[in-house]
C-alpha cells in the first residue's frame, strides 16, 4: 500500500467519529465496530474481514497521538492541494513543495514512518516500535505498580523489560518504554504497552472518583447509623447515615478517590437497603406492629396520581 493511499484514506469516517473526537470517543467507537465485525463473529465472511482491517487500521493511528498528528497534518496538507511526490512530481491537485515543513523530507516520509513503507527513507531510521500487553488488577491502576515484563529478544532469548505504571491510570491506556522496540540503523524503536484493568468486585471508577454500592439494613436506612466503610488503602472510613436515608442515595467521602497531579477524587457510596430472606419470629411479630402502626401512611399516593394524569 503507497502513502498516497493511506493519506486518502478518512479513518475518522472509517471509525464513525468527528476529526476533533477525543481519546474515550474513538476507543469507544473502535470497541464497537470491532465487537460487530470481529472475524470470530463473522466467519466466512471476507467483506466484513476487511471493514475490522480497515477499522484496526485506523484506530493504530488516532490512538496513538504522535501517528494521529502527523496524520492530520499531512492529510491537511493534502487536502489543501496535494503532495509533491518523492521524484519531484506532482501528486493530487497542484500542490506545492512542502519539503519545508517535514524537514527537508515530504508528507511521503511521515506516512513511512506511520505505516513502515510508501516513502522516500532519507538516511538513518529508528527500529520499528513494537507493542505488547498486560493486565493489572483495579487497586495498581489506582496506586501505581511496576510492571516486569518477559519479551522475547531478536536473538531468541527472552529479556525481562521494567515498565512503571503510574497511579490513576484508565484501562486501555497506553505506557511508553523508550529504546525496547525493534533496532534500527539509528537505535531501537520503542515499547509500548497496552493495559488492561481487572474489574474490582466492589470498587470501580468514574474520572477521578471510586465508587461502591453500600449495603445496609432496613433498621440503619429507617433509624440512622454510622457505618464503616472500606477503602483501596486498606484503611475504613466512617460515614453518618441520616435517620430515613433512600435506596439509591450517595453519600461522598472528600479526599478518598484517585489523586493525580493536584487534583483529588472523592470516594462515592450509594446506598442499598437490603431486604432479609428469611426472619425470625419476634422479628417478624414487630415487623407487623411496625406495618400496624404506620397504616396511615400510604407511600403510593403520589404515583397513583401521576399514573392518572
Amino acid at each position: 500500500m503507497t502513502a498516497k493511499d493511506l493519506y486518502e484514506k478518512d479513518f475518522y469516517q472509517i471509525l464513525g467519529v468527528s476529526p476533533t473526537a477525543s481519546q474515550p470517543e474513538i476507543k469507544n467507537a473502535y470497541r464497537l465496530k470491532a465487537k460487530d465485525l470481529h472475524p470470530d463473529k463473522n466467519q466466512g465472511n471476507a467483506a466484513l474481514e476487511e471493514k475490522f482491517k480497515a477499522v484496526s487500521e485506523a484506530y493504530d493511528i488516532l490512538s496513538d497521538s504522535k501517528k494521529r498528528a502527523e496524520y492530520d497534518e499531512a492529510r491537511s496538507l493534502f487536502e489543501r492541494g496535494g503532495f509533491r511526490g518523492p521524484m519531484g512530481g506532482q501528486g493530487g491537485g497542484g500542490g506545492g513543495d512542502f519539503s519545508d515543513l517535514f524537514g527537508g523530507g515530504s508528507p511521503n516520509d511521515i506516512f513511512a514512518n506511520l505505516f513502515g513503507g510508501g516513502g522516500v527513507r532519507r538516511g538513518p531510521r529508528k527500529g520499528q516500535d513494537l507493542q505488547t500487553e498486560s493486565t493489572i488488577t483495579f487497586k495498581e491502576s489506582i496506586m501505581g505498580t511496576t510492571l516486569g515484563l518477559k519479551i522475547p529478544g531478536d536473538d531468541g532469548r527472552t529479556q525481562t523489560i521494567t515498565a512503571s505504571v503510574p497511579a490513576g491510570i484508565n484501562d486501555g491506556a497506553k505506557i511508553r518504554v523508550k529504546g525496547k522496540g525493534a533496532p534500527g540503523e539509528a537505535g531501537p524503536g520503542d515499547l509500548f504497552i497496552l493495559l488492561h484493568v481487572k474489574p474490582h468486585p466492589i470498587f470501580s471508577r468514574k474520572a477521578e472518583n471510586i465508587l461502591l454500592t453500600l449495603p445496609v439494613t432496613f433498621v440503619e436506612a429507617t433509624l440512622g447509623a454510622d457505618i464503616k466503610v472500606p477503602t483501596l488503602d486498606g484503611e475504613e472510613v466512617t460515614v453518618r447515615l441520616a435517620p430515613g436515608t433512600p435506596n439509591g442515595r450517595t453519600l461522598r467521602v472528600k479526599g478518598r478517590g484517585i489523586k493525580k497531579g493536584s487534583v483529588t477524587g472523592d470516594l462515592l457510596a450509594t446506598i442499598e437497603v437490603q431486604v432479609p430472606q428469611k426472619i425470625e419470629a419476634d422479628a417478624s411479630e414487630a415487623l407487623k406492629k411496625f406495618a400496624e402502626t404506620t397504616a396511615s401512611h400510604d407511600v403510593r399516593m403520589e404515583f397513583r396520581t401521576k399514573a392518572s394524569q
